[in-house]
């Protein structure tokens, strides 16, 4: 009264790999390179290029949004000397710079 149940064989799933697998993960690289990635190196190095060339009277913002004149940039070091008003002068450094403004 118990018959014998066959097991069916599956299409060809081989489980190999697959190049169409990967086009996705590729695509979506691709994406963040041009979208996330490459946008931010370029800010990094118009900030760095930016910081670089501080002088003496230029008008910067720093990150904490102190507005001040440079009147000491030592070519070099990482601090520059920025007069926030009449008198009175902070040390900070080069790099918490966020933003140079006209003169």
């Amino acid at each position: 009264m118990i018959t014998n149940a066959f097991a069916q064989s599956v299409g060809s799933s081989g489980g190999g790999f697959s190049i169409a697998g990967l086009i996705p993960f590729i695509l979506i690289f691709v994406i963040f390179y041009f979208l996330l990635i490459r946008p931010q190196q370029k800010r990094v190095k118009e900030h760095k290029m930016m910081v670089q060339n501080l002088k003496r009277g230029n008008i910067v913002v720093t990150a904490g949004g102190v507005i001040g004149k440079i009147v000491k940039a030592v070519e070099g070091s990482d601090d520059i000397t920025v007069e926030i008003s009449k008198g009175v002068n902070v040390e900070i450094a080069r790099q918490m710079i966020s933003e140079l403004r006209k003169s």
